[in-house]
């Protein structure tokens, strides 16, 4: 029993770790591929195609959602190891794990189809199609996140868990908190006009890379740290399994999951109140 149970330590390098991670779950490992593949050919099309929305080139939330939702799948395809293998196995789990697969690949035809229209996919109120999709584009979203709170029920219920004891709490309550704080931060910018507060200027700055914005309150922030709760918090808790006593590390994992969902309601806070994440100079 231990933090790296499942093949963590055995992996040599990139083919190892996805041949494992298809091994654990096949079905969102090869849509993470797929993902993977048509990165590049969004790439050219931001070449190609100059067109903007809302001040960026058409191509580039596409290429955002493709990266980000890559990333969300690969990541619980690894944790599928750490499910029990029953569960794994059972034709509920199989139906459901098609299900968040197919709602992701709506969630992408939605995106990138705009983006071919040269026309928003969020907040567009001025196209009646757009529009009457938007709120069930907002339901199909909340389902395929509930990927973590389900993931994360289990993992936390399992008794036999070959994980270590504080490692283990990471994962689960990161998983857990990944959805609930998701969907509430989006619920409310579902509901908004886009996802500033505040009147930008003409040149207003946005963050490198990031493109939050530098003037103003950006719901973005918040919504990216909710999304990587499950990345930071497992990350903190194999930390904690390795240095501390598991008294003390089930303790430090607590206390750093409090800490960090305050974290993340407070970037949440200050962008409604119109305050930038990190401001410009």
């Amino acid at each position: 029993m231990g933090v790296f149970s499942g093949g963590l330590q055995d992996v040599p390098g990139f083919g190892a770790l996805v041949a494992e991670a298809y091994r654990r779950e096949p079905v969102f490992t090869a849509a993470a591929a797929v993902l993977a593949l048509i990165v590049l050919p969004t790439l050219a099309a931001m070449v190609i195609d100059r067109r903007m929305v809302m001040g960026a080139n058409a191509w580039i939330k596409p290429l955002k959602f493709e990266i980000s939702l890559l990333v969300y799948l690969a990541t619980l395809a690894w944790f599928a190891g750490w499910l029990p293998r029953d569960v794994v196995a059972s034709t509920g789990y199989r139906l459901y794990a098609a299900a968040v697969v197919t709602a992701i690949a709506l969630e992408m035809i939605w995106v990138a189809g705009a983006a071919g229209f040269g026309v928003a996919s969020h907040y567009n109120r001025t196209q009646p199609v757009l529009a009457a999709i938007y709120p069930v584009m907002g339901l199909i979203a909340i389902f395929l996140t509930s990927a973590t709170l389900v993931y994360g029920v289990v993992i936390l219920r399992d008794g036999a868990s070959p994980l270590d004891p504080v490692f283990k709490l990471s994962v689960g309550v990161s998983l857990i908190l990944t959805f609930v704080l998701t969907v509430a931060v989006a619920s409310h910018m579902a509901g908004r006009a886009g996802h500033s507060v505040g009147t930008e200027g003409p040149s207003a700055a946005v963050l490198p890379l990031m493109g939050w914005a530098r003037t103003v309150g950006d719901l973005r922030v918040a919504h990216f740290f909710a999304l990587h709760a499950m990345h930071v918090i497992p990350l903190f808790g194999l930390v904690a399994a390795w240095l501390l006593p598991p008294s003390a590390g089930l303790a430090a994992v607590a206390l750093f999951s409090i800490s960090y969902t305050a974290f993340t309601i407070w970037t949440f806070a200050e962008a409604l109140m119109g305050r930038p994440f990190l401001g410009a100079v």
